[in-house]
């Protein structure tokens, strides 16, 4: 009789353990199911190519980007690699679809080719997004 009861002791243990291993990865499969929402940034351009531009004229220029994924976008910073150039933008989170600006204001005082980036810091899949500003100012 002792060991009739050990053996269904044992087979109770052994089903309780297949139970909770079948179980857990039914656990398993829904945590991996579980979808990760992101923001994407595309910009309409990479190059704002201001061309030839007389000297001390209105230096101003917008770019458009669409936050292409499935969760707000929230722009974070947004800086250049000079002090000539100052970037400015909106601080309200961008919604799925929605397309929101960057302005930036090249200082035309000084004549000749010029070349520097502003970089646009985010919570998208790529964080940081780097934009190029060209082009040549004359008298």
């Amino acid at each position: 009789m002792k060991l009739h009861v050990n053996s269904l002791t044992k087979q109770a243990l052994v089903c309780f353990i297949l139970f909770a291993t079948i179980q857990l990865g039914y656990a398993q499969l829904a945590l991996n199911k579980v979808e990760t929402k992101v923001a994407i940034i595309a910009f309409d351009v990479e190059t704002i190519d201001y061309g030839t531009i007389v000297q001390n004229s209105d230096g101003i220029r917008t770019i458009s980007f669409t936050n292409t994924g499935d969760a707000p976008l929230i722009i974070t910073e947004v800086t250049s690699s000079c002090g000539c150039t100052v970037p400015s933008y909106s601080k309200t989170p961008i919604l799925p679809n929605k397309t929101g600006e960057i302005t930036v204001k090249y200082k035309t005082s000084k004549v000749g080719a010029f070349h520097k980036t502003i970089t646009v810091l985010s919570n998208a899949t790529e964080a940081a997004k780097k934009i190029s500003i060209k082009g040549e100012v004359v008298q």
